[in-house]
Formats: structure tokens, sequence, C-alpha cells
């Protein structure tokens, strides 16, 4: 996607959201009159698991979402969900970049930075089994498949413990550099269910596996950036514009590293979609900065 006047143009043969989402010229309507309040997005964040291939660039793990989800139902997404209050936890063990440094690539507090850290790292392990941290700052752990790890996933699923209590219980380290800040995107104005999501790359770490175990989702894979883009384009895999977009950036990099270090010049300036409808009854989605 590039980037022309200050807005972001889908690249020849995207296809953005096919079909669009139910209710959306209902909805599109009524924000054209006036007639719909706009709701404040809510923080999220997601990560892009990369695992690295000898003879092709990395695959990325691919999560395709139930079709009874109330936001994006089958359609292809990554890793990730919404900040719980408890992600914003001071006490956390923190290995890489201080919440303050954080806060001034996102525009924003250390409370709410940090937040988006330990969002990102959770719900990549509740919804994958992969998890980022480790017993000091240098190391990761390197199997989470037993069935103690798989209890404690369910406890963070169920919300019936934080991510710093479970760090806490098991002495492990949060590792916050091994994440590289991708991308910022933000729901149309005229969605009813709106989220300001950081996006996030990150290697898979050495000796993990990742797991079907999300209730939410009917099914997953890793897969090639171009086979998936060429998927969404045919029909085959539906996405929303963030991800179908991230997936095109990623194309020229040749190992999970290269993204990982490329992430630390991207600028993290939201990006929010404007909509028109075409005369053929299309909508045209415009990415602004």
């Amino acid at each position: 996607m590039s980037q022309q006047g200050g807005k972001y143009i889908a690249p020849a043969g995207a296809r953005l959201s096919a079909p669009a989402p139910a209710g959306w010229a209902e909805q599109i309507a009524a924000y054209q009159r006036g007639e719909f309040t706009p709701v404040p997005p809510r923080h999220a964040a997601t990560v892009v698991l990369l695992r690295d291939r000898a003879d092709a660039p990395p695959d990325v793990y691919l999560l395709k979402r139930a079709a009874s989800m109330a936001f994006a139902g089958g359609f292809y997404a990554f890793p990730g969900g919404r900040v719980d209050p408890r992600d914003a936890d001071a006490e956390i063990a923190w290995a890489g970049p201080p919440a303050a440094q954080w806060a001034t690539r996102f525009g924003t507090d250390e409370a709410e930075a940090r937040a988006l850290l330990c969002a990102a790292v959770r719900e990549t392990f509740e919804e994958s089994g992969v998890l980022f941290a480790g017993p000091d700052e240098q190391s990761v752990v390197a199997d989470t498949t037993a069935e103690d790890w798989e209890a404690d996933r369910r406890a963070l699923v169920s919300r019936e413990t934080s991510l710093a209590e479970f760090l806490a219980a098991r002495s492990l380290v949060l590792r916050t550099d091994l994440l590289g800040a991708w991308s910022r995107w933000i729901t149309p104005e005229f969605e009813p269910r709106r989220y300001d999501t950081a996006f996030f790359v990150a290697a898979l770490p050495a000796g993990q596996r990742t797991r079907d175990v999300s209730g939410e989702t009917e099914t997953t894979a890793w897969m090639q950036p171009r086979a998936a883009i060429d998927d969404h384009i045919a029909g085959g895999a539906l996405m929303l514009p963030p991800t179908i977009t991230t997936l095109r950036e990623l194309l020229t990099f040749g190992t999970a590293d290269a993204a990982v270090r490329a992430a630390a010049e991207r600028p993290l300036t939201p990006v929010m979609a404007t909509v028109e409808q075409a005369s053929d009854g299309s909508w045209n989605l415009e990415w602004r900065l």
C-alpha cells in the first residue's frame, strides 16, 4: 500500500473487504447523515508471528476467526485482542526498552505503552501458546505445551489471573525486546465496535510451537505472505485492510530478524479509514493518517 497526499491507497487487485461486513450499508449511511455517533476506540494489540525458512522468506502465522465472532467473523487475522486494565501493572518484570521509550514511539503515556506491550504478549500466549518471556533478560522459555502451562493459559483467558501474576508465579521476565512495533490502525468511525490496535512483529522463539488453542478461531496456519495475499485476492481468504497491508509490507524481508530490526524505524502514526460508495454499490476505502 502506498502513501499519497496524506492518505493510504490500496494496491491494485487488493480486495479490502469481500464481501463487505454485514450491516455496513446501513451503518455508513447513518454515519454520513450524522445519525451515528462514533464510539471511542478501545486499545488492543496484535502480534505478527514470523518463522524463518531456509528456502523462502519467513512464514507468517494466521488465525481464521470463528464466523460467530461479532468483530471480523470469518476473517483471517494475527493473534491479538483487547487490552486488559491489569496489563498496565507496573510491577511486572520487564526486559527490553523501558516503558517510557515505548510511550515515546506510540505518542502516549507509560501506563498505556506498558499495557499495549503486555496485551501483545498475553494475547499471543492465549491464542497461540507462544510466550515471549524467560527466566532472565537473555533467555526465553523453550516449551509451553505441558499441561501446567495449558492450565496457566486457560487462567489468563478466563481472567482468573493477570499476566503480571502469571509471570511472577513462574519467576519469568517479560521480553519486550523481542517485539518490534510495526504499525497502528484505528477502526473506522462508522463501526459499532472500534479498536485502536498496535501491531507488532516477532520471531517465533526457538523451541516453541504454535498451537490451535483459541476458542475464537476456526483454523490456524503458517503461510507464506505471498500465498496468503494471492488467496485473499482470489477470494479464498477474507482479510481486513490492516492484515493484507501488513502481509504486503513483509514481502521484502528475507528473515524474521530483519523484519523485527526494521520495525525500529517505522512511523507509528495512527491510520484510519474513510469510505465512499461507488455507483456500482461497492465501497471505496481510503486509509488516512
